[in-house]
């Protein structure tokens, strides 16, 4: 076979997303099946996906999608260069994976295993038809999604490109039974702007690591008993510094960004007043480009 018609090209363009070129040589090669073409496309994908596996990917963008008050995505798609961040395709395929992860659990195995579009293929695969088309890696990062029974999702994005998407993500899920779930979700956001800035390694105390706690209070308390001090001047000591540890890393504990005069608790707590109902933090998802974080 010699020729392809435009129609076809077109077609293939359309369900792949790879170059005009790529799609009308897979076709010759298929002889103008788009099925086999489709799997020549996702073969030659996966083989420029391999040769660029290792490359440094910290450029890119966070993407969030929502279904409702009560549940939301977060995900990190990198790429090598902010030239490609900024290409509207790459900022489409952000958001459509961010879309896509609405419908798992979240994890970055569940979300790669998707589906990526009515051709069939998977969101993996279709991340490789994008290596291929634009010749950098491209890598899912990381996944989350949080859900609440009762109350809301709020987010925050920093440098925002276009809507969903931006270069620092925030997720923070609110339980509460109060009915003005716009009131509820600006409550939401302040916090998720506080965690942005604040960075939170936990919600609460109980949810700290055990031996990381026990670490530091022993670390404090041999600093005191070096400095010469005994008795309940250690202990002082040692809870002192066990409080300024919590407000650095503990959400709750933390000074709160818009008044460093009261904590995160105490804002909830003034919330919870204006509101009318109970509101607990109960899910923080943290993402910045390139950077590891923790979520709470």
């Amino acid at each position: 076979m010699s020729k392809v018609s435009a129609v076809a090209v077109k077609e293939l363009r359309g369900k792949t997303g790879a170059g005009i070129l790529d799609c009308k040589n897979a076709l010759l090669e298929a002889k103008g099946d788009s099925e086999l073409a489709i799997d020549i496309l996702r073969t030659k994908g996966a083989m420029a996906a391999s040769k660029r596996e290792g490359r440094k990917v910290s450029e890119g963008l966070i993407g969030i999608a929502r279904d409702g008050y009560k549940k939301a995505s977060i995900v990190e798609v990198n790429v090598e260069t902010d030239s490609l961040a900024k290409n509207t395709d790459f900022q489409s395929l952000v958001s459509n994976i961010a879309g896509i992860a609405l419908s798992t659990d979240g994890s970055l195995d569940n979300v790669l295993a998707m589906p990526f579009d009515h051709s069939g293929i998977t969101v993996g695969d279709g991340i490789k038809q994008q290596i291929a088309i634009t010749g950098e890696c491209i890598k899912l990062r990381r996944s989350a999604l949080l859900c609440v029974s009762e109350g809301v999702i709020s987010s925050y994005l920093h440098a925002s490109p276009s809507e969903g998407l931006g270069s620092i993500g925030v997720l923070v899920a609110l339980q509460s039974s109060a009915e003005d779930k716009e009131l509820l979700s600006a409550i939401g956001e302040k916090i998720a702007v506080h965690v942005m800035l604040a960075s939170p390694s936990v919600i609460s105390v109980q949810m700290l690591d055990p031996s990381i706690v026990a670490n530091k209070r022993a670390h404090y308390m041999t600093e005191a008993l070096d400095s010469g001090k005994s008795g309940n001047i250690v202990e002082k000591i040692v809870n002192g510094k066990m409080q300024s540890f919590c407000k650095e890393c503990v959400l709750l504990h933390q000074g709160f960004v818009v008044d460093p005069s009261k904590t995160v608790s105490d804002f909830l707590k003034e919330s919870e007043k204006s509101i009318g109902a109970s509101i607990e933090v109960v899910g923080v998802s943290h993402f910045v480009v390139g950077k590891e974080n923790d979520d709470g």
